[in-house]
């Protein structure tokens, strides 16, 4: 039993260190940012394109690779993807471009893409018992390789400059490909070709790209052409998807359950509250205040660690009362925090910053928990899978338009006053998350609806 034991902890520490790979390479950036925009003499809205394009190969690369996963096996594909992080991060110091760059940066979604559908899939094969706990640990993992990105990626930029948040990943990558070649278990391929809605796959790129054109756009000008062009291939991505027996989202799914829903969208919403403080923030103190990497790191602690400070006790809060009273209590943190954001200046104690983005990050404890928690109540136990993977694609979509945001309010400099504007467009996002949450069925009505499934 004690092997036992000892074999799956050994299994769950493999796939965690490919699963922290994706969060920490997409958080890093955060404080590596202003020196890649000094580099390569770029405003913030052309160096969004960092941010968004990562997030959007994520957000289609997930589902992909865990296509490619059964089909070619787990294990193959989760060794495919730790190579593929390993290439881009010797190529991504070298790049002779930003567009190097970004392509870099795709390779580098791409492959960590496909490290949590494949650990998922050798994770719930190979541990039958207790698998939650198996999967709560994958999370912590997750959280906090995201939370403290920033932190991390402060010290790096400061002793290594921004190549240094590339080069960080061999250790991991060393020990992950080490670690999986000898513990990960053999899987076969199910030897079914992999079915992929290739079609949807190319009209939501299509349409997420076209929206965000058209959103960085409006800092310089309205574009009534790029609207009536994104509003044009959300209707063909919807009616094309609608036809598909297996599409790459299941728009039918989402109409017929609504709870499931809205959930998605306050996903949405409460992502594009936290990236853009988590993107946002660095900015304003390295590029108006002038504070080192090293110290932005530190400051940056201040949200992640309140955010990993609530979470254990929000879990425990959930079991005793359900979701919405830990979502209300994240709802009232957005505001608040928000709020205090507000009455930050260009000559605040550092102190009364970190102050609001404490709240901010208990924000953060309470609604990723609460709202997974929430997902699961209102979705079969069959469909758990494809929610999840939705769920992951609703944080992409929010942190896609948090850049978005930041690169139409911070496009050629970053003042007190941009700042002040972020804060008052999260409080009113902070509103309608609320609204959201006290819409949402309590605890009653959840366990009615699961004994009816």
């Amino acid at each position: 039993m004690a092997a036992l034991h000892k074999k799956n902890f050994l299994l769950i520490l493999t796939v965690a260190l490919g699963v922290l790979l994706n969060p920490l390479n997409s958080s890093m950036i955060a404080v590596a940012l202003s020196r890649i925009q000094e580099d390569f003499s770029l405003s913030f809205t052309d160096a969004s394109w960092l941010i968004s394009t990562y997030y959007l190969a994520s957000g289609i690369g997930q589902p992909v690779m865990g296509k490619l996963a059964d089909a070619f096996g787990a294990k193959r594909m989760y060794i495919i993807g730790l190579l593929m992080i390993a290439v881009s991060a010797v190529a991504a110091p070298f790049s002779p471009s930003f567009g190097w760059l970004v392509g870099i940066r795709i390779i580098q979604a791409v492959g960590s893409s496909a490290l949590f559908p494949s650990g998922m899939g050798m994770i719930r094969s190979s541990i039958t018992e207790n698998q939650a706990q198996a999967l709560g640990v994958l999370s912590i993992f997750s959280s906090v390789s995201a939370a403290f990105g920033p932190s991390i990626g402060g010290f790096l930029v400061h002793f290594g400059d921004w190549p240094a948040i590339f080069v960080i990943n061999f250790p991991i990558i060393i020990a992950g490909l080490i670690l999986a070649i000898k513990i990960l278990p053999k899987s076969k391929p199910s030897g079914k070709k992999a079915s992929i809605d290739y079609a949807g796959i190319i009209l939501f790129s299509f349409m997420i790209i076209s929206w965000l054109l058209f959103l960085l756009g409006l800092e310089n000008s309205f574009s009534i052409w790029k609207l009536i062009l994104s509003v044009i291939l959300t209707i063909i991505f919807y009616m094309a998807e609608k036809r598909r027996s297996e599409p790459f989202v299941n728009v039918i799914a989402l109409k017929k359950n609504v709870n499931m829903s809205l959930v998605y969208v306050q996903f949405i919403l409460v992502n594009i509250v936290f990236y853009s403080i988590f993107f946002g923030i660095p900015l304003y103190l390295q590029d108006f205040r002038h504070y080192d990497s090293k110290t932005t790191g530190l400051v940056m602690l201040s949200v992640a660690g309140f955010g990993m400070i609530v979470s254990p006790l929000t879990g425990r809060w959930i079991d005793r009362s359900g979701s919405k009273p830990p979502l209300l209590a994240g709802a009232f943190s957005i505001i608040a925090g928000s709020l205090l954001l507000t009455t930050v200046q260009g000559n605040s104690p550092i102190l009364w910053l970190v102050f609001a983005l404490s709240v901010l990050g208990l924000s953060n404890g309470f609604n990723n928990l609460g709202l997974q928690t929430a997902l699961y109540a209102f979705v079969p136990p069959a469909e758990t899978g494809a929610a999840s993977g939705l769920f992951m694609t609703s944080r992409y979509i929010g942190t896609i338009l948090s850049s978005s945001l930041l690169g139409i309010l911070f496009g050629k400099h970053v003042t007190t006053a941009h700042l002040h504007t972020m804060a008052l467009v999260s409080v009113v996002i902070g509103v309608l998350v609320l609204l959201l949450t006290v819409r949402m069925p309590g605890a009653r009505f959840r366990k009615k609806l699961q004994e009816s499934k």
